[in-house]
């Protein structure tokens, strides 16, 4: 992992990896992602962490061709916001053309590799890749 980094977000990363991403649920069924303590939308201390979906929806999609820095070398690249019912994750999308990038597509989460820096990467890829 990278040497700056946040503990509750870089298990978020590992679990994803390892195929066991999860988001965080409040007993008031509110959704968010690590790293919490305290549900944003409630204010409730009584969090578990619930597995996401085998496969989430891109609700929104845009392509970047003047990136940060530490993606310069995989510019120009596909960003998503993949909706999972509780919570909404943001990463790369790879592995398809941009013509069948399309709203309602379904994805699978993955971690991958920034090209320049190799620090992980949250990305998707189309449902069944």
């Amino acid at each position: 992992m990278s040497d700056v980094g946040d503990a509750g977000y870089d298990e978020l990363l590992e679990a994803i990896d390892a195929g066991d991403g999860y988001y965080l649920e409040c007993e008031n069924e509110h959704g968010s992602l690590p790293p919490r303590r305290v549900c944003p939308h409630c204010g409730s201390t009584d969090i578990e962490e619930v597995s996401l979906p085998d496969a989430g929806e891109v609700v929104a999609h845009t392509k970047v061709h003047v990136p940060t820095p530490r993606f310069s070398e995989d510019a120009p690249y596909n960003v998503v916001i993949v909706d999972y019912g509780q919570v909404q994750l943001t990463g790369q999308l790879v592995g398809i053309d941009d013509n069948d990038i399309t709203h309602g597509l379904d994805v699978t989460v993955q971690l991958g590799d920034a090209t320049k820096t190799g620090e992980p990467v949250v990305t998707f890829v189309p449902a069944g890749k």
